[in-house]
């Protein structure tokens, strides 16, 4: 091949060719591209030397340091810059890139006009983005799917636990007074069993709006203690089949304000979480106590159990997804991580503490909408 005709092409693939003299100088070893006018003002031509300028070229002046080093090792192979943008005479950046070679005794110094290389490397980083937004969506979509799938394992396994319930003592009541009032609780559980059976699937997009958007105006926030309340009323005929208790605890005042930053919806479905995993953890003829402290910020939800506890090496992944107790008896083992995400995606935190008399205490604490305080 032709010198000519070399030189031809390296002007067709945007690359100046630059033999190395001295330090910073060099000469010019083929037709220089037209680009090299837009950043330096010597009027250059082939055979010409070429001092680097280094405010033209200021990234470029730094190169060399590392290409002395390579051309005076005369190491194999070639030694690149990686690409960087330039500011041409007229104040537009460019990008470019430049490679150190060592060609028998002589040492090379090839720059590139490299505008095609960069938009591929954008072209890539703005995949890349694209990617890590996907990536983020779809662990979104995924924990929206957890937490469907919580509700219909919570939502239909607790309404029937009450039915079911209910429907025993009904076998020894003969439809008396008290059967008839048993009978009634069954039926309004069933209704609503049905109900959230047939809407369960058309609410998703309500149910994942209402863990995202909670209230946190002191005028619509929940109140916690309405949920209790409420809890301890459904779970009333469930604790007393195997005689066991469900009880307040004696020092809350009932008239306070206790409303925390939540939806009531999602409220009732952590209250009623933990309280079914005290009822299924605890012996008959025990105790459960709920109770509710006003802080500055917060409110503190406790419930204690006179059961046997969480084993040691459970504790740290109590309210991890599928996590279950010893003797594997939860609700698929995503009711305490369902209570995790939905109280810190509200601000909360939750955990656990082994009680010195025996059992265990689950605590979770909310902050007070603003202007509650104590």
């Amino acid at each position: 091949m032709s010198n000519t005709i070399l030189s031809d092409l390296f002007v067709a693939l945007n690359i100046l060719v630059l033999e190395r003299i001295d330090i910073g100088l060099f000469r010019v070893t083929s037709k220089p591209p037209n680009w090299l006018r837009r950043f330096c003002s010597q009027n250059l031509t082939f055979g010409s030397n070429m001092l680097i300028p280094q405010q033209e070229f200021a990234f470029l002046a730094n190169f060399l340091f590392d290409a002395e080093e390579f051309w005076y090792s005369n190491s194999v192979g070639k030694l690149s810059s990686g690409l960087w943008s330039e500011k041409n005479l007229n104040g537009y950046e460019e990008q470019l890139e430049a490679y150190a070679i060592c060609l028998n005794d002589s040492k090379i110094l090839l720059i590139e006009l490299a505008a095609d290389k960069f938009q591929y490397k954008q072209h890539l980083i703005q995949i890349g983005r694209e990617q890590q937004l996907n990536y983020q969506q779809l662990l979104k979509d995924n924990q929206k799917k957890e937490v469907l799938i919580n509700c219909i394992i919570h939502d239909i396994a607790g309404q029937l636990s009450a039915i079911n319930c209910c429907l025993s003592l009904l076998e020894f009541e003969n439809l008396s007074a008290k059967g008839k009032e048993n009978l009634e609780i069954a039926r309004k559980q069933s209704i609503k069993q049905e109900m959230l059976i047939r809407n369960i699937f058309d609410a998703f997009s309500a149910e994942v709006r209402s863990l995202e958007n909670f209230i946190v105006d002191i005028h619509a926030a929940p109140d916690i203690l309405v949920s209790v309340q409420e809890t301890m009323e459904l779970f009333k005929s469930t604790f007393a089949i195997s005689n066991q208790q469900l009880q307040l605890a004696a020092d809350i005042d009932i008239t306070a304000d206790w409303k925390v930053v939540g939806e009531q919806s999602r409220l009732d479905r952590i209250v009623t979480n933990l309280v079914e995993n005290a009822y299924r953890h605890s012996p008959q003829n025990s105790t459960a106590t709920i109770g509710l402290q006003a802080e500055a910020e917060y409110v503190l939800f406790t419930l204690d159990d006179q059961g046997e506890g969480v084993p040691p090496e459970m504790v740290d992944n109590l309210f991890q997804k599928f996590s279950q107790g010893q003797n594997n008896s939860g609700r698929g083992g995503i009711g305490l991580y369902f209570c995790r995400i939905t109280i810190e995606r509200w601000g909360g935190t939750i955990g656990y503490l082994p009680r010195q008399e025996g059992g265990s205490r689950f605590w979770f604490r909310l902050p007070r909408p603003r202007g509650i305080g104590v």
